[in-house]
Parts: structure tokens; sequence; C-alpha cells
């Protein structure tokens, strides 16, 4: 079987014969085309995670500001659980960091959280922009009031 067509029958046994590959030196045998996107597709996945665990937390930061009637336990779990999270992950892959500079993401990731908000609340008031500080956002004892 040929590298290209392992990699497109069974990607875990592409990525198994690759690393076999790869610790016995056998560089004249690996698939760079494939091998170079799977590594930026680790990449991408972090930014996903990323992405996706702000949008959650921004949604129920926006559920906390405007139903303060509806506040609770459940609430307060998922903020701390989704700050504790981005943490860790922003720790463990310290080059995300620059990301939470990047006006193009906020914009999306604030657009997936307010989705997220008015399909959770039915209201449709959440503002055009994020109106937090990411010190803010990210601080376990800071809630919107």
């Amino acid at each position: 079987m040929t590298t290209n067509l392992a990699y497109e029958r069974d990607v875990i046994a592409w990525a198994n014969e690759q690393a076999s590959l790869l610790r016995a030196g056998r560089f004249d045998l690996l698939d760079i085309e494939h091998l170079a996107e799977e590594i930026e597709d680790v990449g991408k996945s972090e930014q996903r995670e990323l992405a996706s665990r702000m949008a959650v937390l921004l949604a129920h930061l926006l559920k906390w500001r405007f139903q303060p009637e509806r506040r609770g336990r459940s609430w307060q779990t998922i903020i701390r659980v989704q700050r504790n999270a981005l943490s860790v992950h922003l720790e463990s892959v310290p080059s995300l960091k620059a990301t939470l500079n990047d006006a193009a993401w906020w914009t999306k990731v604030w657009a997936d959280a307010v989705s997220k908000a008015i399909e959770e609340t039915g209201l449709d008031l959440f503002p055009e922009q994020c109106p937090w500080a990411i010190q803010e956002i990210l601080d376990p004892d800071w809630k919107p009031e």
C-alpha cells in the first residue's frame, strides 16, 4: 500500500507507520506532504478549542449579565469550568495567547457567543462587540453586573 493510499484509507494506521519511520530514521519513506498537513491541523485544533471554550464562557457571561433573575449554581459552575480550562489551555499552549489580541478572531468568537446566548435565552439584545476586557473575562472573581 502506498503512503498516500494508507493516509486516505486509515489515518491512524498511517500515523503509526509515520511515527515508526521517524523513530527508525527512515526519512526517505515519510509522507512529508500529509505529515505537514497533520502538524498544521494540530495547531488549528488548539485554536478551535480556544475559540469554542471562549464562546461558551462569553455566552454564559452574557446570560449572567442580561438574565439576573436566572442566575444560579449551574451558570457559576460553567463559568468557573470554562475559565479554568482556558487558563490551563493557555498555559499548555503559550503561543495561543497571541490569538487573544487578534481582532478578527474576537469578532468571530463574539458572534458565536452571541448566537449561543440568543439560542439559549430567546433574547436578542446583546452588544455587537464584546464590552469586557480579556482580563475581566478570565478573572475568576469577576462577573458582569
